[in-house]
């Protein structure tokens, strides 16, 4: 059916307010939109959702729309997303309002909703050149979004560098599309299934995996990622890291369901690089020094999961076991609803710590719990979900990819038994470590005392930042003790689209969760019990504060408390091989009688950060060299078409164009 126009034009209304209303109108205007936008895609994402029906099937402008159990599930992660991270916005934005042109907020607002929509429109489209088109537009509105402080250099670099990588995955995609329509005399996604059946399906795979990659973020073709968080706002970083980074991880699926040969090659390739990605984002991650970008590393750890888990449902197809394929292909779709939700938080806690102590050095913090303890709750509520730990949803999925790994690992040959006991060591590593980065995390910045940066004016964030983040709580405590209500619909998403069904092996693993949920509800049962009862028994008593024990010391100073570097100290020496490490000092001449203070650092950088703002710089140099074209003189400009008709002609002459 062709889409009303009404549909259509209504978002243009809300548009308006954005960019002429205060900043009260602003906001509100972009939250109607959000949620408007939210609605009208979730009707019939839901309904496929929940019901397993076929498709929904609708026109723009003759642009044909198709939401399937796949994209719906995109959707709904989507939506929800987006309209939290607008939701926490509020408050995260609002310094920012007294000090920046009223035109920035609007454009920031304006490039989140564009944001939004463009992912939308990825999910939806089946044409090739439609899907280009919106994937183009997805970029330029994270680029925007990005940019938002870019009066500071680094910020500036940061997004040039992160729009190149984005056109350089886009060229891969380009490539990809243009051979398989070459091929099929047909654009649309649809004729990949005839493609694939008549052609080589490793080289055109790769090309498509190679161009999602890049947004993914799986290493090696994530040096903009851990920049490009901790540059935008919390809210955006929340949402990039939440849904965005994931239009790559459904680009892979969706190619994957038309390949037809070579599904053990291509499933043995995604899981040796998936967990490397994993094992290289949580080891680069306790190192780091910056809360947020701890946390995008820890965004690249987990891309490793969800990959582990694609990798090991194409190994089940090719070996032709469809609960291996069931296991891995549903534990790495209900990773990405599980880390949308436990990353967002973690990200939103973090700016909320941000906002009110202005710095996101680790070693700068200290005590954040006396100061902002429901903020302390949520972030320690994400630490335990990102960690794998029960009761909460982090647990279920990975518990997922564990079970199929296993089934793997069982019931294979000699030369897959090493392949899956390669994915079990490696997810058992990246859960280890992930275990460690946040006891770092949560020990050095909202236990102890204050280290560096006063507190006496910290007070906890309002409500309107709050209220988000408990939203995304209860979605976590309720995946993590009711996982069948999601795990269910999301095994129909997966046999509806590789065309498999499971069994009574499956069923029987389902009914392991049916007793993770008693354990679950006991667990939390009795800390809540435990909790109560210490609260009545400390109002019988009279409770006297004191200062932190420190090792015998009546008051402990910010120095005899571990920090985020000597906490990592002994990791980081064992990792050294792998990590690479620039000292900052400068050394003391032969000369120098009476040498002055110095100051020495060292800090670990990505070993692939050589690619980093390598190509950025690069351009900005070309684009300053190409700026003295622009002498404002018209002879000058005349001069240049003259010369841009010449070489055409010369083109044309030599049969070139």
């Amino acid at each position: 059916m062709e889409i009303t126009y009404t549909l259509l034009f209504l978002p243009i209304i809300f548009c308006i307010p954005i960019f002429f209303g205060n900043a009260k109108i602003r906001y509100y205007s972009s939250l109607l939109l959000t949620l408007y936008i939210s609605i009208i895609s979730s009707i019939p994402a839901f309904d496929i959702f929940l019901n397993h029906t076929n498709t929904f099937t609708a026109s723009i402008y003759s642009t044909e729309i198709t939401i399937d159990g796949l994209s719906a599930f995109f959707i709904l992660v989507t939506n929800f997303t987006m309209l939290t991270g607008m939701l926490f916005s509020n408050g995260y934005l609002e310094p920012y309002i007294k000090r920046k042109k009223p035109a920035v907020i609007a454009l920031h607002y304006g490039s989140y909703i564009l944001l939004h929509l463009s992912m939308l429109l990825v999910l939806v489209f089946r044409n090739g050149f439609a899907f280009l088109v919106a994937w183009e537009l997805m970029a330029v509105a994270s680029f925007l979004l990005i940019l938002f402080e870019g009066e500071i250099l680094k910020t500036l670099k940061t997004a040039v560098n992160y729009l190149i990588q984005m056109h350089i995955g886009f060229v891969f995609l380009l490539m990809a599309i243009l051979i398989f329509s070459n091929s099929t005399g047909n654009m649309s996604f649809d004729s990949l299934a005839d493609y694939f059946k008549y052609n080589e399906n490793i080289g055109l795979f790769a090309l498509f995996f190679i161009g999602f990659s890049v947004k993914a973020g799986v290493i090696p073709l994530h040096t903009w990622l851990p920049e490009a968080h901790p540059a935008a706002p919390s809210h955006v970083s929340g949402t990039m890291s939440g849904v965005m980074i994931k239009m790559g991880i459904y680009g892979i699926i969706r190619i994957l369901s038309y390949i037809q040969y070579d599904l053990y090659n291509i499933g043995m390739f995604i899981l040796i690089i998936a967990a490397v990605s994993g094992l290289l984002g949580v080891i680069m991650a306790i190192v780091q020094h910056d809360v947020k970008k701890l946390l995008a590393y820890h965004s690249i750890e987990n891309i490793g999961i969800i990959c582990i888990g694609i990798g090991l449902g194409t190994l089940g197809l090719g070996m032709n076991n469809p609960l291996v394929a069931m296991l891995g292909f549903s534990g790495a779709l209900l990773h990405v609803l599980n880390h949308s939700l436990f990353k967002s938080l973690l990200f939103f806690s973090a700016g909320s710590v941000y906002k009110q102590y202005h710095t996101r050095s680790i070693d700068s913090f200290g005590g954040v719990i006396k100061k902002m303890p429901r903020t302390t709750f949520f972030f320690l509520i994400g630490a335990i979900a990102i960690c794998g730990l029960p009761p909460l949803n982090g647990f279920i999925s990975e518990m997922l990819i564990y079970i199929g790994l296993f089934k793997g690992l069982l019931g294979g040959t000699f030369d897959n038994s090493i392949l899956m006991l390669f994915g079990i060591i490696s997810l058992v590593l990246i859960g280890g470590l992930a275990i460690f980065c946040f006891t770092k995390v949560f020990g050095v910045v909202f236990l102890g005392n204050p280290r560096k940066v006063k507190d006496e004016n910290v007070k906890e964030v309002s409500n309107s930042m709050l209220f988000p983040m408990l939203l995304i709580s209860i979605f976590i405590v309720l995946i993590g003790l009711f996982p069948m209500l999601f795990i269910q619909p999301i095994t129909n998403i997966v046999g509806g689209l590789f065309k498999i069904s499971y069994d009574s092996s499956f069923l029987a693993i389902t009914d392991t969760f049916s007793k993770v949920n008693i354990v679950s509800f006991v667990l939390i049962a009795t800390t809540l019990l435990l909790f109560l009862l210490r609260s009545k028994i400390l109002k019988k008593r009279e409770v006297s504060y004191g200062p932190t024990w420190g090792c015998g010391s009546l008051n402990a100073s910010a120095k005899q408390q571990y920090t985020g570097n000597s906490f990592a100290n002994s990791f980081s020496e064992i990792a050294s091989p792998i990590l690479k490490i620039e000292k900052e000092n400068i050394p003391i001449r032969e000369e120098e009688i009476a040498p002055s203070m110095r100051r020495y650092s060292t800090h670990q950088v990505d070993v692939f950060g050589f690619l980093n703002f390598r190509i950025a710089d690069f351009i900005m140099t070309l684009l300053k060299k190409l700026a003295r074209l622009q002498t404002g003189k018209i002879q000058h400009y005349i001069l240049y078409t003259f010369i841009f008709i010449l070489i055409i002609f010369a083109l044309m002459y030599l049969n070139l164009i």
